[in-house]
């Protein structure tokens, strides 16, 4: 096939064609032409979501996560970086048709202090750097910890590990070459969570000047997942029994634009990711990367953090000679008319279109 647009984040008008799955930058003779015209962007990224854990909590079947997958993919996500799923989604990879997923294991925690059985968890703290160990070589490079969640002993958010703890299993996770990130609401588990390494923080509410001072000196990134963010009130409204607690959410939730706004201008490289499983649905990418815009980052840059940035990242290419042909094409500029960004005009996915116009009416 070929095709020819704006090529982002080049801003560059350029012919594309595909040859058995790849892009070519050379001409490929008797190639159909896909679309003459529309700005082609290097497929999205989910950069934190959840395949496998149903909507509304429990575990899904294959089914039903090859559904979320699906769902997905017709967004325009066609790499997802799974932050922890209690289910072995492996059998996706057979599947030509839907998106790479770049997985972290099963989340790991202290005992009441997570989500009922969703991850591993541990009674003594001490197991943490075996047990990161473990789902380091068991994932795909990334291991997913929770760094803080409420402790109902005191009615609000606490760390649940010790600092020197959290440097010896980020270490051991570095050891056997992979990243670690942290679901992380509150203040108080940031500075240990940093200082020991820590590669990536998933949410960040409680992010200060201070932190994110830090933040930049270890080059740790952030994904803020501002469409879970807003279901704070939400959280706070069924947790009346601690109003300590339940004040706090409102709070981070409350300053968290600025929160993100802050992390940005001093540097913190941020990507996209919606938390979709559990309380968010599937396929929202896109009111991520227009959350993403209304917190201080341009829509360039929003929309970046959602592509070509988070491909870069999570060390995948995007529109390249010889990459796989794996891209979006929207009918207008996605960045002044945010409206496209739910609407792609098609999917492409290793070279295969997955999600093309109504005949009639030019829209799905």
């Amino acid at each position: 096939m070929h095709l020819r647009g704006v090529v982002l984040p080049d801003d560059e008008v350029r012919d594309l064609w595909l040859h058995d799955g790849l892009v070519s930058f050379e001409p490929v003779s008797d190639a159909e032409t896909l679309c003459g015209s529309g700005w082609i962007v290097p497929g999205l990224v989910d950069a934190h979501c959840h395949v496998g854990i149903r909507y509304g909590g429990g575990n899904e079947d294959r089914d039903g996560a090859i559904a979320q997958a699906e769902t997905d993919r017709d967004a325009g996500a066609l790499l997802l970086r799974d932050a922890g799923s209690p289910i072995d989604t492996r059998f996706i990879d057979d599947r030509e048709d839907l998106p790479r997923i770049i997985r972290a294991g099963r989340h790991i925690a202290r005992p009441r202090r997570y989500i009922r059985e969703l991850g591993i968890e541990l009674d003594d703290e001490r197991d943490l750097p075996e047990i990161i160990a473990e789902q380091a070589r068991f994932g795909d490079g990334w291991v997913k910890i929770v760094g803080d969640w409420i402790d109902r002993s005191v009615g609000d958010l606490r760390p649940l590990w010790s600092d020197a703890i959290l440097k010896e299993a980020i270490d051991a996770a570095h050891a056997n070459g992979a990243r670690v990130t942290a679901h992380v609401f509150g203040e108080d588990a940031l500075p240990g969570l940093i200082n020991a390494g820590i590669d990536c923080l998933e949410h960040g509410t409680g992010l200060t000047d201070d932190t994110i001072e830090l933040m930049v000196e270890h080059g740790t990134a952030l994904v803020p997942t501002l469409v879970n963010i807003d279901t704070f009130p939400e959280i706070a409204d069924s947790a009346a029994k601690f109003p300590t607690y339940a004040a706090h959410m409102r709070d981070l939730h409350r300053r968290v634009r600025v929160t993100v706004a802050n992390a940005n201008d001093a540097g913190v490289p941020l990507f996209a990711g919606t938390d979709a499983g559990g309380s968010i649905r599937h396929g929202r990418i896109a009111d991520e990367i227009t959350a993403l815009s209304g917190a201080g980052l341009t829509a360039h840059d929003a929309l970046g953090a959602a592509s070509w940035n988070a491909r870069a990242w999570l060390g995948r290419p995007g529109i390249e000679h010889g990459a796989s042909a794996d891209f979006v094409v929207y009918r207008e500029d996605p960045r002044t008319n945010p409206a496209m960004l739910g609407d792609p005009e098609w999917v492409v996915l290793r070279g295969r279109v997955m999600k093309t116009p109504n005949p009639v009416t030019g829209h799905r």
